[in-house]
């Protein structure tokens, strides 16, 4: 069967990614391809960009290049962040796929700030007020003007909605969601959400009090209220272990409720994130595929189960050594999944790799063993259709933006490959169809 567009199939009983042509195929992706890949913090100097400019000499003869590293590797998608110039400058006659981040979420946040500095959804854990109305105007607004370039184009793998939304407590906030939407303006529809959800869950006001530690006299004296401090906190979302939380919940059954009232708001928030955002894509691109916001980790079930009620794709970054435990959580709300970043730092590169995420290893040797077991094993799930690798150049020894100054990349920030993990990088892609097709045994490493 032939289709102009990038879609999705389920063959025995295995989801693919099914190229125009019909064919299946695993995306394997490497994020922030770019030229002007990482300034040194607080400086404009982007080392990369200088030392490909003297290499290459502009900017054409750079993509040029890259797509035929590239392609030499065995990738065919350009992840997240990358230069889409890149995919165009294929030397076979046919692009490389390619994926667009559209912030739908984060810019909707950036936009009604007072202090644009401050407004980072990704970097602060800003959440929008989906509730708004100007957030659906919005986001159809932004979905149509940033799909319009890319929705005919045959290469297009899918959207990217959003990246790392929080959703819960994690490394930017321990406060969670509810409470952040009980404390907005007088007014704001997110704060009036907040407060219609709660009297649902309670008998009555005394119940309430008794769980979140108040001591309002009426639901009407709790919505007039300045501020509700949260009664309880928990750890970050992904530091959570089943035992330790179900024992905590035994031991403090108040505590329990007010996860529950938590996860619950989730759901309500996560449903209207969703719909709108879902709706918005299908209007603007309706023939491609919506890859969904790239979760941090795991967010509790609600969210999960909203997401898969609207998005093609769930799409979830995975920084674990071993990453079948998290892709079958993923795994269970029986959608295509698509690991939108991973990646291992090594020792031996010379870089602090003191801020970032993901494991750490010894060597290149060790780094290479640790790409093929996770590539191995993420393919072993059926309904894992890509992996993409963060990312194609290392970052600065002096940090990036946000001071990350690991050795994420393939290459360093001189351009020069890391041997022998391209190697392996290169074999295992070259294998990731027929890994998915019959899963092998697992490698040791």
């Amino acid at each position: 069967m032939s289709s102009s567009f990038i879609r999705l199939e389920k063959r025995n009983d295995r989801w693919w990614l099914i190229d125009p042509d019909g064919r299946p195929f695993v995306s394997k992706g490497i994020n922030s391809v770019r030229f002007d890949a990482d300034k040194i913090q607080k400086t404009s100097i982007a080392p990369y960009a200088e030392h490909s400019l003297k290499t290459h000499g502009s900017l054409s003869a750079w993509q040029r290049a890259t797509v035929l590293q590239l392609e030499g590797w065995n990738v065919n998608t350009l992840g997240a962040w990358s230069d889409l110039g890149v995919a165009h400058a294929s030397g076979h006659g046919r692009p490389l796929t390619y994926c667009v981040i559209l912030n739908l979420g984060a810019e909707f946040v950036r936009t009604q700030a007072r202090d644009p500095q401050q407004a980072g959804a990704w970097l602060h854990g800003l959440f929008p007020d989906v509730f708004a109305p100007e957030f659906a105007t919005f986001v159809y607004e932004a979905a149509d003007r940033q799909c319009r370039e890319h929705k005919a184009n045959p290469a297009l793998l899918g959207w990217f909605v959003d990246n790392e939304l929080r959703w819960g407590p994690d490394w930017r906030s321990s406060i969670e969601l509810l409470v952040v939407f009980l404390h907005l303006p007088p007014g704001a529809p997110g704060r009036e959400a907040a407060h219609r959800f709660l009297p649902q869950r309670y008998s009555s006001i005394n119940v309430f009090n008794a769980v979140w530690k108040t001591s309002f006299r009426s639901w009407t004296e709790l919505a007039a209220s300045a501020e509700i401090p949260p009664p309880w906190t928990r750890a970050p979302l992904y530091a959570q272990t089943t035992a330790i939380e179900r024992a905590r919940a035994q031991a403090e059954p108040a505590f329990a409720r007010f996860v529950a009232d938590c996860d619950a708001f989730l759901g309500v928030l996560a449903e209207e994130y969703f719909r709108i955002t879902s709706a918005a894509l299908k209007a603007a691109a309706p023939r491609q595929l919506n890859l969904g916001c790239r979760f941090a980790y795991v967010p509790p079930a609600p969210v999960l189960a909203a997401a898969a009620r609207h998005v093609d794709v769930v799409s979830f970054n995975c920084y674990e050594r071993d990453p079948l435990p998290t892709v079958e959580i993923y795994g269970a709300c029986q959608k295509p999944l698509l690991i939108g970043e991973f990646s291992f730092r090594s020792e031996d590169s010379g870089l602090p790799n003191t801020q970032g995420a993901g494991p750490w290893v010894k060597t290149q040797e060790e780094r290479a063993a640790a790409f093929e077991h996770y590539v191995r094993r993420a393919l072993e799930h059926p309904n894992v259709v890509g992996y993409h690798w963060f990312k194609h150049v290392d970052q600065p020894r002096e940090g990036r933006f946000d001071g990350e100054n690991s050795n994420y990349g393939l290459l360093t920030i001189d351009g020069k490959p890391y041997e022998p993990f391209v190697q392996t990088v290169t074999r295992v892609n070259a294998l990731a169809e027929s890994l998915h097709d019959t899963p092998a045994p697992v490698v040791a490493g």
